[in-house]
């Protein structure tokens, strides 16, 4: 039986700590033998949401086959680089040494930093502090903009939500993609995302502006994106009128109304040829009549955004 032991700091963000743990008690509950252990410096953890944890205290001995975990806390830039002591740091690079996994959530990846275990290693945190980990460990190989990194059993991940998606990764590696799916309908989760996926989707990336007929019309291709969305249909859905939804959506955006729903289609796309599907299944999936014009898309890196009205199918 695998222990996953999970080094608690203090202000630690609950979801970091959440997620993954939640991903590994689900799977024991279907039968994989996983037990769930928190240790601490001291007995008390305080957290940035305002709970305060209760955890073991002191470093146990661990196995190779045991995964130890490091949930991020709250950082800021050219700050304190986090509250792990020396020795704490030293179970981190023995545990490692010996021949075990070591994996972080967003800023967990300031304490294997710390621990030398990220010296000539990929490895990635929350897109905020990205800069600000390379900075601080010009050793490491900081891949931006990504879920999850995979390195020599040194495993980071983006922080947050992601914590489930590495978590979802680490038990697939063990116990194959089926058991991961199980675990992931079981959590209602959307779809387990691969580790090079962005941490931003589409629909994040371009949801910061203010106007709320975009934001409407832009609920609608949401939800809708395969579908044939004629311009009008998007028009009334945003209030407006079309050459005025075109305006400011190019405002907004940067895109067209079709240059976005190209977009989520791509994106989709990719995700589905990440987890086996071809092309061809991929393009009908999303929406595109035939895969040429997603093969187009994928080539040119970026839907067209020149065109002014929502794709036809």
């Amino acid at each position: 039986m695998a222990r996953v032991v999970f080094l608690l700091v203090p202000q630690l963000h609950l979801l970091d700590l959440a997620g993954p743990a939640q991903v590994f008690s689900t799977a024991a509950d279907l039968g994989f033998d996983y037990r769930l252990h928190y240790v601490a410096e001291r007995p008390e953890v305080p957290t940035v949401q305002g709970v305060s944890l209760r955890a073991g205290v002191g470093w146990p001995e661990l196995d190779r086959e045991d995964l130890l975990v490091v949930p991020g806390w709250r950082v800021r830039a050219h700050g304190p680089p986090g509250p792990v002591d020396p020795a704490g740091l030293r179970w981190l690079a023995g545990h490692h040494a010996a021949g075990g996994t070591v994996a972080s959530v967003c800023a967990g990846a300031y304490a294997l930093g710390r621990a030398g275990l990220l010296d000539g290693r990929r490895c990635t945190t929350h897109h905020e502090v990205q800069d600000d980990l390379a900075r601080r460990f010009p050793a490491a190989r900081v891949v931006r903009d990504v879920l999850y990194v995979v390195d020599d059993r040194v495993v980071t991940s983006a922080g947050i939500a992601s914590g489930i998606d590495v978590a979802l990764h680490l038990v697939a590696t063990r116990h194959g993609p089926s058991a991961a799916a199980r675990i992931a309908r079981s959590l209602v989760v959307y779809a387990r995302r691969n580790g090079d996926e962005q941490q931003a989707s589409a629909m994040m990336r371009h949801r910061s502006h203010l106007s709320d007929a975009v934001h409407r019309a832009q609920d609608l291709i949401d939800a809708r994106y395969p579908d044939k969305l004629p311009l009008a249909d998007l028009a009334a859905a945003g209030g407006v009128a079309e050459r005025t939804l075109t305006r400011l959506f190019r405002q907004a955006t940067g895109l067209t109304p079709l240059g976005y729903q190209q977009l989520l289609r791509v994106e989709r796309a990719e995700h589905l040829i990440g987890h086996g599907a071809t092309v061809e299944a991929a393009a009908h999936a999303v929406g595109f009549g035939d895969a040429r014009m997603l093969r187009r898309l994928r080539a040119r890196g970026r839907p067209d955004e020149s065109q002014a009205a929502p794709s036809r199918g």
